[in-house]
């Protein structure tokens, strides 16, 4: 694994690696890489998803995130309608499936990225 990975390429890697690891500490530095790149792939593809956009109207904006499953409802602003259609892009992706496999893996053996509250 190198620092120089695209985030897909470095999701790809990590689940690959988590497949075989059960001791928490590992899966946590795993799963705390994973989020950074995962962070790092929706920036990309938000950023991606405003160009491709910017020269859409309103209404065509709204034809094609109906069309990619993230409908733009009512209340939404330009903005909100295109991150929506950015997240249902990158949700659907490998890289996205990826972490969501590691995610997993490390929640089965008691890992997360969220400390516990003592009450």
């Amino acid at each position: 694994m190198t620092l120089e990975m695209n985030p897909t390429a470095l999701l790809l890697d990590l689940a690959d690696q988590a497949r075989s690891v059960s001791q928490p500490d590992t899966l946590h530095d795993l799963l705390s890489a994973g989020h950074r790149a995962w962070c790092e792939g929706v920036a990309d593809v938000q950023a991606g998803a405003v160009r491709e956009t910017a020269p859409l109207s309103d209404s065509e904006l709204g034809e094609r995130c109906a069309a990619a499953g993230a409908p733009w409802e009512e209340g939404m602003t330009r903005g909100d309608a295109i991150s929506a259609l950015a997240f249902v892009t990158w949700d659907a992706t490998p890289a996205a499936m990826a972490y969501t496999e590691l995610e997993e893996r490390a929640a089965r053996f008691g890992v997360c990225l969220l400390g516990e509250e003592v009450l």
